[in-house]
């Protein structure tokens, strides 16, 4: 990253200078001094992990650990497993930004002022309350713009492509999984196997992968081993997955854990993303009811791009006859006329729609908006969107069941996919370590 590329220039500026001055011995000790206070730790792909980096999510986790009252996993192992964390975070942002995926300052402030409002505080109030606890406010934005672009990454590779066909609906309902279940409150590690692991890597991993259910069976701490060994994104929390009915676990996970007693851990469970370890922390009872569903009446009219049509420029469209739209021009009439969509000879007019229906991108916009507004254009897999809401209701038909269905079934698919994509983004990068080397 250019930031990295500055440093590194700024170090061997200091060094060079130093060296001339005269003094070796003094030279070495400031040189030792300044690398050791940010040296690159990682090479992935053509940018730099520092050391600065890997020290203040060390120090975030540590922070988290202890507000759970949490076990500290051994420093070297932590710092191993945390390097890791970067290295796949670092390849999801580098394949958003090379596939044109961007987060605007507008959508980080809006976001950042809700974080503000869940803790009680405005924004001003909780910037003051970071750098008291002596996290920079510039730093802190940037993390928070980077996981917003990991989930809308996850969103479009992953998630917007998951299928639920009908047929696997009605066998989940034939199953009785909607129609009642317990729930289980799980622990969970997953040890990630490379895309062509060769077989000693395989015969490693499993090895250690029986270890650590040894350990646990053997009383060690849950939390501690999961921030210690796992690669799930729950791991630095403490690998815990909370309460969930059958039907929303991974079907892997819904063979194996039914048949545990609270307390047990399961035998090492594998999947093509690798070794996965169950502790079954609690389960209880009781039927999960399908809930009311929010349903939305909503059009569009859509401008797809291509070789002709440029993203600005369908952009610069929709905004176009959305001032048209405002100063009294019939919706409905302009998606007949504008519209790339199958939906332009209802008028824009997609009926209704429940939650999970449409692309993460084009849902979110449309929760966005009150009946009867019309939304600022949004980008999607399909091309750019001007949505208006026509009206809501709350769906209580029998429909309701085969939709609470089909959003446990689509989230069940989701983990598993984002899990075998993950491991195919990280294998596919090219990462050097320098951690060890630097010592």
């Amino acid at each position: 990253m250019s930031r990295n590329s500055f440093c590194a220039g700024v170090l061997f500026s200091a060094s060079a200078l130093l060296c001339l001055a005269g003094g070796q011995a003094l030279a070495q000790g400031r040189a030792a001094q300044v690398i050791e206070a940010d040296r690159i730790i990682a090479v992935v792909n053509d940018e730099v992990i520092t050391l600065n980096e890997l020290k203040a999510r060390i120090a975030a986790v540590e922070r988290q650990l202890r507000q759970q009252g949490t076990q500290m996993p051994p420093r070297d192992v932590l710092e191993k497993h945390i390097l890791e964390r970067l290295i796949v975070d670092r390849v999801q942002i580098q394949f958003a930004r090379e596939t044109g995926l961007r987060i605007d300052d507008a959508q980080l402030d809006q976001t950042l002022a809700r974080i503000a409002e869940g803790n009680r505080m405005d924004l001003a109030q909780f910037r003051a309350s970071l750098e008291q606890d002596g996290i920079p406010w510039a730093k802190f934005r940037e993390d928070i713009r980077n996981e917003i672009i990991v989930s809308r990454i996850r969103e479009r590779e992953v998630d917007s492509k998951i299928v639920v066909s009908e047929g696997e609906i009605d066998n989940f309902l034939e199953s009785a999984g909607a129609a009642g279940s317990e729930e289980y409150n799980l622990g969970h590690i997953l040890l990630r196997v490379p895309e062509q692991a060769k077989p000693e890597q395989l015969v490693r991993l499993k090895a250690r992968a029986e270890d650590i259910i040894s350990q646990l069976r053997g009383g060690a701490d849950f939390a501690q081993l999961a921030a210690s060994y796992s690669d799930a994104p729950d791991g630095l929390s403490g690998g815990m997955m909370g309460w969930r009915p059958l039907e929303r676990l991974p079907s892997l996970f819904a063979e194996v854990v039914p048949k545990l007693k609270p307390g047990e851990v399961a035998d090492a469970v594998r999947s093509p993303a690798g070794y996965h370890i169950l502790k079954l922390i609690d389960r209880r009872g009781g039927a999960i009811k399908a809930q009311p569903v929010e349903q939305t009446h909503a059009r569009h009219i859509l401008i797809k791009t291509s070789e002709l049509v440029s993203e600005s420029e369908a952009k610069r469209r929709l905004v176009g006859l959305k001032e048209r739209i405002t100063h009294g021009a019939e919706f409905a009439e302009l998606a007949r006329l504008h519209s790339n969509d199958l939906s332009a000879a209802k008028g824009g007019d997609l009926g209704w729609l429940s939650p999970g229906d449409t692309v993460p991108e084009f849902e979110r916009a449309m929760n966005s908006l009150k009946p009867g507004e019309v939304g600022e254009p949004v980008k999607s897999p399909f091309g750019w969107h001007l949505i208006q809401v026509i009206e809501r209701r709350m769906d209580t038909s029998k429909e309701r069941v085969r939709q609470s269905a089909r959003l446990a079934l689509r989230e069940r698919k989701a983990d598993e996919a984002y899990q075998d994509w993950l491991r195919q983004m990280r294998d596919r990068a090219y990462v050097e370590y320098r951690l060890e080397d630097n010592r």
